[in-house]
């Protein structure tokens, strides 16, 4: 590194600690001393003795939050979600049926903030969504064309971290000519991967499925009559792009309140007005609507393929923040793992590969801060999960209810997920359904 380049770096290491320092709880004299050390042994050894010295965060007493389903739901989830409350940004909160432990926030968690917003309370999968597709065809034309529907999933989909297209075979889309791609350093170097892996799906809990979709009345926001219609069903997020995006700006929050109690560590926020907010705000909407171009993608390219005419389309995402009123006031709704269900707002809630899901109709419930699951939701841990799910198990459960599946591990068996008839039982006065939707063929990353 040339002196020109080493000074520069020095004066921004300079700049970085400053900026700590004026956030922190010292004496003079501990100030000092991170100066001294920030001389001789570098800026993160400065930072982390003036985060050791600094007074612990006081997280006081928690706001308000409502609980659904408590009896289905880890005691931990819950004290995370308490904990959560217990931030100084926090204005309400609210925990959904499906809930379980995650990192910070529980997965299934809804945290409204004040001015602030919470990378860790989005996710790391930014924008993770849903996304049905219902055609002019009914249960027949699933059966006769059952072997020509599978061939278009195993061709026209990709499954996993780091799965791309073939060359020659990309596709491309309008989110991609964004200038916010060019709007930070960071988004600049993730605009390569995101259009190589424009129209894939990750691993885990990620499908794309063919199944049947019965609309319980005429719906007249979705332009269907009662009945079963072949339905096309795909879960996935914002890959590897929004993965990065969510490290980054999470270790950067971490960075700047490292007296937050280890306890909530992982919930560090930034101001909305800050530069660091900011940029995280445009990241997280870009991914958000790299997500749904995904999704775009892989209906077009199935739709095109099987040559049925597309009817009606629902389309949500979790993972996100969106800025909401509340009580006349802006706050940032955080939903992890949670669906939006303002009141008449469309969503879909999935069961698992081999349980129903369904299209639902928000009742706009402000205790849940206008939320509902965003599925099932585990009950057992992915680890558990392999260690007791044996595959004759999976098996026997799929072909007792006729699903084809192509792909999927025994962490994301069924037998993993909460009874989907309980959650959606335990949350009746947040949503409303509008139709089923039962699979029978799933597609999802190779064991």
């Amino acid at each position: 590194m040339s002196n020109k380049a080493k000074k520069k770096q020095k004066r921004r290491e300079s700049r970085k600690l400053d900026k700590f320092l004026k956030q922190r709880v010292l004496t003079d004299d501990q100030r000092k001393q991170a100066w001294q050390i920030f001389n001789t042994d570098g800026v993160d050894a400065a930072l982390t003795f003036a985060g050791a010295a600094a007074v612990k965060e006081d997280l006081g007493a928690p706001v308000p939050y409502r609980i659904w389903g408590e009896n289905q739901i880890d005691p931990k989830a819950i004290t995370q979600m308490k904990n959560a409350a217990r931030l100084p940004i926090s204005v309400i909160g609210a925990l959904m049926p499906d809930a379980h432990v995650g990192y910070g926030l529980p997965i299934g968690g809804v945290l409204a903030t004040k001015n602030a917003i919470i990378p860790y309370a989005v996710g790391v999968d930014i924008a993770c969504r849903m996304k049905l597709t219902l055609f002019d065809a009914t249960e027949r034309d699933l059966v006769k064309h059952q072997h020509m529907l599978k061939q278009v999933l195993l061709k026209q989909t990709r499954f996993g971290a780091g799965s791309t297209f073939e060359s020659g075979n990309f596709s491309e889309h309008e989110v991609l000519d964004s200038a916010d791609w060019q709007a930070t350093p960071l988004l600049k170097s993730l605009y390569k991967r995101a259009s190589d892996q424009l129209g894939t799906s990750g691993g885990g809990n990620h499908f794309v499925e063919w199944g049947l979709f019965t609309a319980h009345g005429d719906d007249e926001a979705l332009g269907i009559d009662a009945g079963t219609y072949l339905a096309l069903l795909s879960h996935s997020g914002s890959r590897g792009t929004g993965y990065k995006i969510a490290n980054h700006y999470s270790n950067l929050a971490m960075d700047q309140h490292p007296t937050l109690p280890k306890e909530v560590k992982h919930l560090a926020w930034f101001d909305m007005d800050s530069e660091e907010g900011q940029e995280y705000w445009l990241s997280m909407n870009l991914a958000g609507r790299y997500a749904s171009a995904n999704h775009a993608v892989i209906h077009q390219r199935i739709t095109k393929a099987v040559g049925f005419q597309p009817l009606a389309q629902v389309e949500n995402h979790h993972n996100f923040a969106w800025k909401e009123d509340h009580n006349g006031e802006e706050v940032i709704v955080h939903r992890k793992g949670a669906t939006p269900a303002g009141e008449n707002v469309l969503g879909i809630i999935p069961g698992s590969m081999g349980d129903p899901g369904y299209v639902v109709r928000g009742r706009g419930n402000t205790d849940s801060i206008n939320s509902a699951s965003h599925g099932a939701g585990r009950k057992m841990s992915r680890r558990v999960a392999k260690q007791s799910i044996t595959r004759h198990a999976q098996k026997a459960y799929l072909k007792q209810r006729g699903i084809d599946l192509l792909g999927g591990g025994l962490d994301e068996a069924p037998q993993a997920y909460k009874p989907i008839h309980e959650v959606m039982q335990a949350q009746s006065d947040l949503v409303s359904v509008v139709g089923e939707f039962v699979p029978r063929i799933v597609r999802m990353a190779d064991d």
